[in-house]
């Protein structure tokens, strides 16, 4: 990682013939990009890093494109020689998504959803013209194929792991017939392929987009299918209803012609299902595959979602052997299966996580059964060996910061809670009430603080637990 720190400080100075004043890295999502915030003087920019360097063409040319028709996305200003290293346009962090988490589905969440539909238009039509498909990253129009890929990512990485019975070949069948009907339609734009809150940034309260290098030419439904139905949004019936007229009213005033309503709302309840299938996937192959414990959390949402739609909605074909399975994914005992359960007012179990130096010895366990968990941290690097980090914690930005991207910090931890997240189900099913975790390391201040902090937070957030955390080499505890 100080390799690419030190490429983009020479991309940035060769860009503003300046050095920047400092550069941090972002936290990474579901992507392999990484993306890091420089700081110079009163400004800030983007800086992003990816070895797909085709993905990172397609983005700057659809970016330039866009920009070029005053279209709301990032501008983008210089490019390293690899096309592995790009810096943009800083727009900020606050997000669609994090307005609806912080200020709830009120009258102002309400106009930026309007907001991005308006613009979300513009972009499909109007970014639509002159538009290079050949740069895309996959194919160049979200047909047939497409859908059917969308499908059995669905069956293979959800669907199958569940192990449910079925007819293959007519569940193949019925796929065929959907992606057919859904192919049929008579208003294929621009589509940005994963347009929802999270990748709408809201700045001086306007909306831009960003994460559109996986577009095509595409059915405009399929776009606001995932905006609207996006699992984490929650909107109400009401707010999807009234925001798809208020959409179709907004495409009807760019276009020639006006839209065939009845039709268009048939195929875009496909595209809901289509939507909602390849989300599922998604979280099956992050989540059941890759063992991400951020994916394994939505599983249960999605699949609320899924059986909200199954039971309002109809999609204009009829798949008989999908849709019996379907009813199957979202029984309520398949949607308990992926919910963890937590703890309530009648909840014994404490979780009690240490950080300790293995020079003062493992904590002991007070408890009836004593003993627990112990996790060694001194495989991973120290930043305590470096000068900048002695006089700091684990609890301290630039220790975390050391941590997330110069060690496999975090891989390490997802590891502890595949381990941990057994123990405590189990514990919370047959009414135990005391459970250990010790963290330990050389000195007990920065390996073992930052990892027993980030596990407090996990247990707190997936389960509702009680945890008592104790850094025993800083004299420091807490109670939540």
């Amino acid at each position: 990682m100080d390799k690419v720190i030190a490429a983009i400080e020479t991309l940035f100075q060769e860009f503003k013939q300046g050095a920047a004043d400092r550069i941090e890295k972002l936290p990474q999502s579901g992507s392999d990009r990484i993306y890091f915030r420089i700081y110079y003087q009163e400004d800030t920019f983007i800086a992003t890093y990816n070895l797909h360097a085709k993905e990172n063409r397609t983005f700057i040319a659809f970016s330039k494109h866009f920009k070029k028709a005053g279209l709301p996305v990032p501008e983008v200003f210089a490019v390293n020689e690899e096309d592995t290293i790009y810096l943009q346009e800083d727009l900020g962090t606050a997000s669609l998504l994090n307005e609806l988490e912080q200020h709830g589905h009120g009258d102002r969440a309400y106009g930026l959803f309007q907001k991005s539909l308006t613009a979300l238009a513009e972009v499909q039509i109007k970014g639509d013209t002159g538009l290079d498909y050949s740069l895309c990253l996959t194919a160049k129009e979200f047909g047939k194929q497409a859908i059917m890929s969308d499908l059995l990512y669905f069956k293979y990485y959800f669907l199958d792991t569940l192990q449910l019975p079925y007819d293959k070949q007519a569940m193949l069948d019925d796929f065929d017939a959907l992606s057919t009907y859904l192919t049929r339609t008579e208003n294929k734009y621009f589509m940005f392929r994963d347009f929802q809150s999270r990748n709408i940034i809201v700045k001086d309260d306007a909306v831009h987009f960003i994460d559109y290098q996986g577009g095509m030419k595409g059915a405009l439904q399929y776009d606001v299918a995932s905006l609207l139905w996006q699992a984490k949004a929650e909107l109400s019936e009401q707010w999807k209803d009234s925001l798809l007229e208020f959409y179709m009213d907004e495409i009807d005033r760019i276009l020639d012609r006006k839209v065939d309503r009845t039709t268009f709302v048939s195929q875009y309840n496909g595209y809901v299902l289509i939507r909602l299938l390849q989300v599922m996937g998604a979280y099956g192959f992050r989540g059941l595959f890759e063992r991400k414990a951020h994916f394994l959390a939505s599983i249960p949402l999605g699949l609320k979602n899924l059986k909200f739609f199954l039971d309002h909605k109809r999609v204009g074909i009829v798949t008989p052997e999908f849709d019996r399975v379907l009813r199957l994914v979202v029984a309520d005992e398949m949607i308990q299966r992926f919910e963890p359960q937590q703890a309530d007012e009648n909840t014994a179990l404490v979780v009690v996580i240490n950080s300790f130096s293995y020079r003062k010895g493992i904590p002991a366990d007070p408890s009836e059964n004593g003993g627990g968990f112990v996790f060694d941290m001194r495989s991973i690097l120290n930043p305590g060996r470096f000068d900048d980090y002695k006089t700091l914690n684990g609890r301290d930005k630039p220790v975390q910061d050391f941590l997330e991207q110069r060690t496999r910090m975090n891989e390490y931890l997802n590891s502890v809670w595949d381990l941990v997240d057994i123990a405590v189900e189990d514990y919370l099913k047959r009414g135990f009430s005391n459970l250990m975790i010790n963290f330990g390391c050389t000195g007990g201040q920065h390996r073992s603080v930052y990892a027993a902090e980030q596990t407090a937070r996990h247990l707190r957030n997936k389960y509702k637990l009680k945890v008592v955390l104790t850094h025993t080499n800083t004299a420091n505890w807490f109670l939540g």
